[in-house]
């Protein structure tokens, strides 16, 4: 997944989370991420690419001005401890190696961590997250919203008006504005979450592919209405409320119902926990997708896509009009 963000000087630059099919381990991240500077002899281009491009600014006694310090300490937490092996803690974020000189390295106190890729010439900073802390505080960060400067006087216990507060406090550079005028991406994921029919991702061989177009694989969406066609319980459950009163096993791809928590009265074979869940939001372009996602909220039971899109025995040519039937849009009537 990423994010397009643009800072006061007006050039974007994206946020990227990757999931990797396997779990690298400690001593397999340095061949990944470096922290410390390349030798110059033996690689002079990735040298010059990251002396110009991913030095950190000097902070701490070197310089106190800095825009990152605060409380005479620096909130990045530079300059970074030296360690000749590269370590994981149990806040989520590894200590990379970064050996002294008299151990073999080269200034690397003020090292951003980095891949060893020659393919840009610009500032991209990796890290390692190996703990659902990091992959939380990422997925937060991806998805924040735009600067705001709101500020104004008025009496205690007045009405405040947060949606206009929002609209007149948030900042948007021109280029940002253009960007979104020409409609260029600002986020996406991968593989796709909520889907339109015959809308999930398939990988596919010459030996396998009409087994895997007749049977395409089944997402949480589609297990949803298997379990809806199978289960008089899931019947009365809206696509949200699934996680509660049921665990997907991934390897299956099927939900099957939990063994612990409190047993649901008139279904004693079902039991309740105290899981949150959400549906993935869709960016209303989509438009389909997107009211989709609305009716989603809204119909129980649903065993296809063509049930939700049916109200009262009438077959909806689209979502969109499925969702004015049922009264979750505004219109002129």
């Amino acid at each position: 997944m990423y994010s397009i963000e643009w800072k006061k000087r007006g050039l974007p630059h994206a946020h990227i989370l990757i999931w990797l099919r396997n779990k690298i381990k400690a001593d397999q991240i340095d061949s990944v991420i470096s922290a410390e500077l390349p030798d110059p002899e033996r690689d002079p281009r990735l040298f010059e690419i990251i002396i110009k491009t991913m030095i950190y600014c000097p902070c701490g006694s070197i310089n106190s001005n800095s825009p990152c310090m605060e409380n005479k300490k620096c909130t990045k937490r530079y300059p970074k401890q030296l360690l000749h092996d590269t370590e994981t803690g149990d806040d989520g974020y590894p200590s990379y190696r970064r050996r002294s000189s008299e151990d073999g390295g080269i200034k690397a106190k003020i090292k951003t961590p980095f891949k060893k890729l020659k393919l840009t010439t610009t500032h991209i900073n990796v890290e390692y997250c190996n703990s659902v802390k990091s992959i939380k505080y990422i997925c937060k960060y991806v998805n924040k919203g735009s600067d705001q400067t709101v500020f104004g006087l008025g009496r205690d216990g007045a009405p405040v008006d947060e949606i206009s507060n929002y609209q007149l406090g948030r900042y948007i550079s021109s280029n940002e504005a253009a960007w979104r005028i020409l409609d260029f991406p600002i986020h996406e994921r991968y593989p796709t979450v909520v889907h339109l029919e015959n809308g999930q991702h398939i990988y596919f061989t010459e030996d396998n592919v009409h087994e895997k177009v007749n049977e395409p694989p089944r997402t949480t969406l589609t297990a949803f209405f298997l379990l809806c066609q199978k289960d008089d319980f899931a019947k009365t459950l809206l696509y949200c409320d699934v996680p509660k009163y049921y665990t997907w096993n991934a390897s299956e791809k099927v939900f099957k119902r939990r063994v612990q928590g409190t047993a649901v009265l008139g279904y004693p074979d079902v039991r309740e926990g105290d899981a949150l869940s959400r549906v993935y939001t869709v960016h209303p372009n989509n438009f389909e997708c997107f009211f989709l996602r609305l009716l989603l909220y809204a119909v129980r039971g649903p065993t296809l896509f063509e049930a939700l899109g049916t109200v009262n025995g009438r077959i909806c040519a689209t979502f969109r009009e499925a969702c004015q039937l049922h009264g979750l849009l505004e219109d002129d009537q």
